[in-house]
């Protein structure tokens, strides 16, 4: 198992949009995938997701951790928020993935911190 930065940005990338498939796949609402290494020195990428409801944080955070297992290899160094299921971060070193309930992540407005990072196009990316 692999922790933290793996191959520099392209699996990054890679693992970002892993994350965000696997999100889409389990009914996550408006994902989408910022590169934060410009602005964070401690991180490359973001995957950000809603779901409605405590429980489809915890699948949505499991089908992610899994999937990312599976396709890339890797585990998550960090985990919090699995318990209270409002808001979960994985945290793979280059790619930190946040699985907000829906009305945590209106009131975090973490894109708002983060308007001028640059978002990843992905097939599942809703055009605004």
């Amino acid at each position: 198992m692999t922790f933290g930065s793996s191959s520099g940005p392209d699996a990054s990338t890679e693992l970002a949009l892993v994350a965000a498939r696997a999100a889409d796949d389990k009914q996550g609402t408006n994902t989408i995938v910022l590169e934060v290494g410009q602005v964070l020195t401690i991180t490359e990428m973001f995957v950000i997701t809603g779901a409605a409801n405590r429980r489809l944080v915890r699948a949505i955070a499991d089908g992610i951790e899994e999937r990312v297992r599976e396709e890339c290899g890797r585990s998550p160094s960090r985990t919090e928020g699995h318990r209270e299921q409002q808001w979960v971060l994985l945290d793979y070193g280059d790619v930190v993935v946040h699985v907000f309930l829906d009305e945590m992540r209106q009131f975090y407005e973490i894109e708002r911190l983060y308007k001028d990072a640059p978002r990843v196009d992905w097939p599942g990316t809703v055009s605004d």
